[in-house]
């Protein structure tokens, strides 16, 4: 593990992110969400860390890595139609993942991600962390609409919380 990464893991704490999504931000993100799965069958979640475990860092996982394991631990694999959706921050490595099932998966190219991610990075350099996650919560939800439309008169069955994770 090198040292200045040990370093940024270890000046960043929940405070940078209550600073970069306060309560108030952290409400509407979540407002978004939800209205976002009364129009698709998947399930978007949003996961802040501030910095990673000391046990992820010794280990020298990746950012990458990190985000897989929120997404098993926060269970967005586990939809009926594998098509869970996980939106990830890392602040104290400016990180960025976006981590889909399966299911979108094979509509979605990572080019079309990564697009997404470029994006999100450009609202976070300019400061503005809420409008690049809103945006992002806002294309995972047209993607969800094209590929998993709820049938007229249906209801999202809500298999996972919409709250903001924060670490």
């Amino acid at each position: 593990m090198k040292l200045g990464r040990f370093l940024k893991h270890l000046w960043c704490d929940e405070r940078d992110v209550r600073r970069v999504l306060p309560d108030d931000a952290m409400r509407r993100l979540e407002a978004r969400v939800l209205d976002s799965e009364r129009r698709h069958s998947g399930e978007i979640r949003v996961c802040v860390e501030a910095a990673m475990p000391w046990d992820w860092l010794w280990r020298d996982a990746t950012p990458r890595e990190r985000a897989i394991e929120m997404f098993a631990e926060l269970r967005v694999w586990d939809t009926e139609q594998n098509n869970g959706v996980l939106i990830y921050l890392l602040l104290a490595e400016h990180a960025i993942e976006i981590v889909d099932d399966r299911g979108l998966d094979r509509h979605v190219p990572d080019s079309e991600w990564k697009a997404v991610v470029d994006a999100m990075a450009a609202e976070f350099r300019a400061g503005r962390f809420e409008a690049g996650l809103q945006m992002a919560v806002d294309v995972v939800d047209a993607l969800l609409v094209k590929h998993f439309p709820l049938a007229a008169g249906a209801a999202n069955a809500n298999e996972l919380p919409d709250s903001i994770v924060t670490r």
